[in-house]
């Protein structure tokens, strides 16, 4: 992975993740804000970067706008309520809604996870991007195999950010919250890594060798072509 990579990866899990932990603690125990005040104000650096990438890109990215109107939400209903607990369980809003719409996009057929992953497998190839739509329209040989795997991929997310959801609001609710403000960072962190590394194991990599087996055997087929013509 290149130092480019590295940071488009990982430079909005940091915002989004690492400054509202750190940004609570300081509001809440340098400056001396109320739990409630702490947590809100700590949510303002992850949606204002939201808003600015979509003023940015001048473009409505789906993903951004539901974690913005969910964040949005959560925080009218932490002020009626007064709930620092709610603050912390509607995080795991995202997750659910989310979660329930990778299920829904694999029942209906079109995985929603399958734009995500395809760049890492066809890097940019013309051969393997042909590849792909013959495996995925049903016309190459190993096309059943390829669209198991496919929905398999988007199923595993949408478990995980599922069972991530249920983590996460059992502690919200059970838990103190000042410990919950640091392990619910944890719980989501170690759920994109298992999701990350049994997608891999059970989907990704299997189509990776699917596409190369069909590169392979069209390689073969315009060589078998070219020996008649010759």
């Amino acid at each position: 992975m290149t130092k480019t990579s590295k940071q488009h990866t990982f430079g909005p899990l940091i915002v989004d993740v690492a400054v509202p932990v750190g940004s609570y603690y300081l509001f809440k125990d340098a400056i001396g804000m109320s739990t409630f005040a702490a947590l809100a104000w700590s949510s303002a650096v992850p949606a204002g970067r939201t808003v600015w990438s979509v003023v940015r890109e001048r473009t409505v990215n789906g993903l951004a706008a539901l974690i913005l109107v969910v964040n949005a939400v959560s925080l009218l209903l932490g002020l009626v309520s007064g709930d620092p607990r709610l603050m912390l369980a509607k995080d795991s809003g995202v997750s659910s809604i989310i979660g329930v719409g990778i299920l829904v996009s694999v029942a209906l057929g079109r995985p929603m996870m399958t734009a995500g992953f395809k760049p890492f497998l066809v890097r940019g190839d013309s051969a393997r991007e042909a590849a792909w739509r013959r495996l995925a329209d049903g016309t190459a040989e190993g096309s059943a195999a390829f669209r198991r795997a496919e929905r398999v991929f988007s199923v595993v997310w949408g478990v995980v950010l599922l069972a991530e959801c249920a983590a996460r609001v059992v502690g919200a609710y059970t838990l103190p919250v000042d410990t919950m403000v640091w392990l619910g960072s944890v719980i989501l962190a170690g759920s994109m890594a298992l999701a990350f590394v049994v997608s891999r194991a059970v989907a990704a990599e299997p189509m990776a060798r699917l596409l190369v087996a069909e590169v392979k055997v069209a390689e073969a087929a315009v060589k078998a072509e070219v020996a008649v013509a010759a």
